[in-house]
């Protein structure tokens, strides 16, 4: 694993589009991950700290209900650009367009332009996965296909995400779905990086198949004890292995720089993955999102 930062890359002047995601607050879709905050107070947050768009969040985060997912998103001035949906997509057993109906709905009804799908194991967590044979990836790559076109017959663009401890983690793993599928990427920096390929030169090689990102920054040392298996990826995690924007080890400017260069019109989704303990007693992780606000605008200015 290499420390990534390098800078220099020329600016556009093209405006950008810039959402929150609640697991900066420590809301995740995973059984016992933490301390899961209340919604009133994420999405308050959020908006006190100049964001004015979201992603969904896992499931029960956001009411399901149309008219009261709207309402509470118009209440607190937010707008929902998509949602993050772990579905299996390597079992030739199991339909995942099941798995995707009721977030499609939710989305369409939060006025949401992105799908963010990710191949999940069928197991809770990030902490392991199994290994996939030529059959199953074969099943894998026609499902992420097969539900972008379902995703698009509802008007939402379908992406896919690299995620640790999913079917699509490593650089090969990501390889296999660009030669393999012709569904768009989410590009998440830091997951890509613990995953082992370089967010900046994947940006780089094929900018034209990214269409969302989620901006994280990362601590390279601990990162790379994830990789080396002396960390889970949950311990790290709490161990703060993801950092606010501009304090890690990923050259977040550079790769801003590199897609807007290229056209990229998506969003800008910053994410800081946070275990939490309990109730914050001081600003908790809205500190976090501040600074991360901050330097984003600095290197897009």
């Amino acid at each position: 694993m290499s420390a990534i930062k390098t800078g220099g890359q020329e600016r556009s002047n093209r405006g950008i589009k810039v959402a929150g995601a609640p697991i900066s607050w420590g809301v995740c879709e995973v059984p016992g991950w933490g301390h899961q905050l209340h919604r009133d107070r994420v999405l308050a947050e959020m908006r006190g700290a100049g964001l004015s768009a979201t992603e969904l969040g896992p499931d029960g985060f956001l009411p399901a209900d149309p008219a009261e997912l709207t309402a509470v998103l118009d209440a607190q001035g937010l707008s929902c650009v998509g949602g993050f949906v772990p579905v299996v997509l390597h079992d030739a057993s199991h339909d995942p367009a099941d798995d995707l109906a009721g977030p499609v709905a939710s989305l369409r009804a939060a006025g949401a332009g992105v799908v963010v799908l990710a191949a999940a194991t069928g197991a809770d967590g990030y902490d392991s996965r199994p290994v996939l044979d030529d059959d199953q990836w074969a099943t894998l790559l026609a499902n992420l296909d097969r539900l972008s076109d379902l995703a698009a017959a509802a008007g939402l663009l379908a992406v896919l995400h690299p995620h640790v401890g999913t079917m699509v983690e490593t650089r090969s793993d990501v390889d296999r779905v660009l030669a393999g599928s012709a569904i768009p990427l989410c590009l998440d920096t830091g997951h890509l990086l613990i995953g082992g390929t370089d967010p900046l030169e994947l940006a780089k090689s094929v900018p034209h198949r990214v269409k969302h990102t989620h901006l994280k920054d990362v601590d390279a040392a601990l990162a790379a004890r994830v990789q080396s298996g002396e960390l889970t990826y949950t311990d790290a995690v709490r161990a703060g292995m993801y950092t606010p924007l501009g304090t890690g080890d990923i050259d977040i400017a550079g790769i801003v720089s590199v897609l807007r260069n290229n056209g990229f019109d998506g969003w800008f989704v910053m994410e800081q993955d946070t275990i939490l303990d309990g109730e914050p007693t001081d600003e908790g992780p809205v500190r976090d999102v501040r600074t991360s606000v901050a330097y984003l605008k600095s290197v897009t200015a």
